[in-house]
């Protein structure tokens, strides 16, 4: 196990800038704006690059896959080998995986297919590092009102990106550049964000000699296995079939390699995922709220394509019911840290959950006329960025300031596990109800009296509700989660007066 944290710079006076602080939101940016953009504007890209629906849908959820599986490994290593070298291999990564999307061809069969899906991979390679990596090092640098001024930028970076992606993306897609600007864009910032980031002093755990030193293999492994099967089943359900011979073959393969993983994980003397870490009432109630909050995403691809199809919208005026989104969770970061200051991190958490599903529930109200809808999407969609943006710093203080300096690029990558897995998973999810809910007969949706306006896509505008009103569902069981595990006291654990805090190791 890891038990201190090296000092950081020993023997130097450094301190980190405020542009040392811009780095580090430039490389958060690079998955949450730029990777994401794909969520919307996918069909132009499948229509441009002749490949097929499944295929584009498969690039869709692939960076946040990879970046979710492989996360918590970027930050055990970020803690063995040095947190800057692997966030400044995530920034590299991300220059790469930006390269082979700008450039994958037109129509060339299998290399399109090669290019474009080995370029999402490589940004979820990058994500996986960059994000625990660029926490880790806040923490390490930053302490008290510094750090979650500090995190509250680092939110910017991820929550702002992900409010941003829609609208920019469509902006991209529309303006004479092209969407394939969006990655040269991208790619810019990376090169911006390494010299913004030169000279940073490396910072790493101390490990303990007693400790395991092999790599847990069969842990990732499991892992891995279980979590492509799963989100396979998930995403093609609809087309093999929930209960066909194939999707029970994939349930009964989650469910074999999860229950394997588990077992492994709680015997591995070096475990690459450290499930001790749960034990912590406060890092559990973050980290699940988390997962379940991102998973909550699945309310843009599902909201967003019914628009585009029923009302006959393009990517770019389909983003712009997003730019409420877009301003409210920028405007109300600060916010969250500030109430984070004066009532510790269940209340705003809480707040944040609940204005956030208020603001999922209007969006699926898609059984009004589409003018109505329109409105009640841009209201809800703003609800959604402020309860975003109310629950941001306070979660991630709370997952942070509750671990040992020598865990904290562990965590780190679990917290930020949770936030890729539940937009991967939540995606997936809304989009095989909505396609699963169009099935059904419009007869039967006519017959109950719920729909107005045009009859003649009930089916639609019946699986956008329930894709949507599972999205609603994931808000309420977050709640349920700080609820039960995030604390009263005005102040988290780690910060109360009678528990000295963990060292910052500078």
């Amino acid at each position: 196990m890891s038990t201190t944290t090296a000092p950081p710079g020993a023997g130097t006076t450094w301190k980190p800038t405020d542009a040392w602080l811009l780095g580090i939101v430039l490389a958060v940016i690079n998955f949450w704006l730029f990777a994401q953009t794909l969520l919307n504007i996918i069909p132009g890209i499948q229509d441009e690059l002749g490949i097929e629906l499944t295929l584009a849908n498969l690039a869709v959820s692939l960076t946040s896959l990879f970046s979710g599986i492989f996360i918590v490994v970027a930050g055990g290593l970020a803690d063995r080998i040095g947190r800057v070298k692997i966030l400044l291999a995530g920034v590299l990564l991300s220059i790469v995986g930006s390269l082979l999307i700008a450039l994958t061809p037109e129509d060339a069969g299998g290399l399109t297919a090669a290019m474009l899906l080995g370029g999402r991979i490589v940004q979820g390679l990058s994500a996986a590092c960059i994000m625990p990596s660029s926490m880790a090092l806040i923490k390490t640098y930053y302490d008290g009102k510094d750090r979650q001024r500090a995190l509250s930028y680092w939110s910017i970076g991820s929550w702002g990106g992900s409010g941003f992606c829609a609208l920019f993306g469509g902006l991209m897609a529309a303006s004479p550049l092209g969407w394939r600007s969006i990655f040269w864009i991208s790619i810019v910032l990376s090169v911006v964000a390494l010299a913004l980031l030169r000279g940073t002093p490396e910072s790493k755990a101390q490990r303990d000699p007693a400790a395991g030193r092999g790599f847990d293999w069969w842990g990732l492994v499991t892992f891995i296995v279980a979590l492509v099967a799963i989100n396979v089943y998930i995403s093609q359900g609809p087309t093999i079939g929930w209960l066909s011979p194939a999707g029970l073959g994939l349930v009964a393969t989650a469910v074999v390699f999860g229950l394997a993983f588990l077992q492994i994980e709680t015997r591995a003397a070096s475990a690459f995922l450290d499930l001790k870490l749960f034990r912590n009432g406060t890092f559990t109630g973050a980290t699940l709220s988390n997962f379940l909050l991102n998973g909550a995403a699945g309310t843009l691809i599902v909201s967003l394509g019914l628009v585009q199809v029923a009302a006959g919208m393009s990517s770019l005026q389909s983003g712009m019911l997003t730019i409420g989104y877009l301003v409210a969770i920028l405007a109300t970061i600060r916010v969250g840290e500030k109430l984070l200051q004066r009532f510790g991190p269940r209340r705003p958490m809480l707040w944040g959950s609940m204005i956030t599903g208020v603001g999922v529930l209007l969006c699926s109200m898609t059984f009004l006329h589409i003018g109505e809808y329109i409105v009640l999407s841009v209201i809800g969609f703003t609800l959604f960025g402020i309860g975003l943006g109310f629950y941001a710093t306070p979660s991630t203080d709370a997952a942070l300031s509750n671990v040992p300096d020598a865990q904290v690029g562990a965590a780190g990558g679990i917290y930020k596990m949770a936030s890729s897995l539940g937009n991967a998973i939540g995606v997936a999810i809304s989009a095989a109800l909505y396609v699963a809910g169009q099935a059904v007969d419009p007869s039967i949706i006519e017959s109950w009296g719920l729909f107005l306006g045009r009859q003649d896509n009930l089916a639609l505008r019946f699986g956008g509700a329930i894709g949507l009103l599972f999205n609603v569902l994931m808000v309420a069981i977050a709640i349920a989660s700080i609820i039960l595990t995030v604390p009263r006291d005005k102040e988290a654990p780690a910060e109360r007066k009678d528990v000295p805090p963990a060292p910052i190791g500078n």
